[in-house]
């Protein structure tokens, strides 16, 4: 986010991996599409608690149908402070995603759920 929300849009990529490069093109197996929008960038950014599913670790899971897996155009929406627009990306195909074991997305919709934290470096 930041500054620039409004003009900038690239909140897709995850799902662009999985339907694009891994279901359409092929070019990577699952396992390894998975692999580069988990671990790979956490190990890059220094999340050493995150990015693979195991005992300690913090980690969002998410339940999708890879043939419906798709993203949508951005929009704007206006519901900054002060009606300032950013843009706002959604996917379908989504059918569950699970942050600190509550269930934030069903079927695409947002349930309400509030699970997660904002992430602050420490210096």
């Amino acid at each position: 986010a930041g500054a620039h929300v409004s003009q900038i849009m690239d909140a897709d990529w995850s799902t662009f991996v999985l339907s694009y490069w891994v279901r359409d093109r092929g070019v990577y197996s699952l396992e390894e599409g998975v692999r580069r929008i988990t671990s790979a960038p956490a190990r890059v950014l220094g999340l050493t608690d995150r990015g693979v599913l195991a005992p300690g670790q913090r980690a969002d899971i998410n339940v999708i149908d890879l043939a419906e897996l798709r993203s949508l155009q951005p929009q704007i929406g206006n519901d900054f402070p002060g009606g300032a627009p950013r843009y706002v990306q959604r996917a379908r195909g989504y059918r569950a995603t699970i942050v600190n074991g509550g269930v934030n997305i069903e079927d695409d919709r947002h349930t309400g759920e509030r699970a997660g934290q904002v992430l602050r470096r420490v210096h």
